[in-house]
């Protein structure tokens, strides 16, 4: 599913117009980034929790010449499934 598939999926499940539903999600996802681009955990309970982690500089390998390379520290975003959405996609039920 990509975005303008979720956008008709929620049109269809709420009733509300294409336009209304299509600025929810861009200003949703537009919150969520901005938010751990600032440090902060965005926690959506049943569904999960976006955060930043630091990434530790460290030497890689090129695997096509065997060459070591410096990989500098980074930031990367993590998402961590909740308990609800991981007992949905699993097939569990309560």
């Amino acid at each position: 599913m990509n975005k303008t598939e979720l956008i008709g999926a929620v049109v269809k499940g709420t009733g509300q117009s294409k336009k209304v539903v299509g600025n929810v999600v861009d200003e949703l996802i537009n919150q969520v980034q901005k938010n751990v681009k600032k440090g902060e955990k965005v926690s959506l309970p049943g569904f999960g929790t976006f955060e930043r982690r630091q990434r530790g500089a460290r030497t890689a390998r090129n695997p096509r010449t065997g060459e070591s390379i410096k990989v500098k520290a980074s930031k990367v975003p993590v998402f961590k499934a909740g308990a609800a959405f991981k007992k949905t996609v699993s097939g569990k039920r309560s």
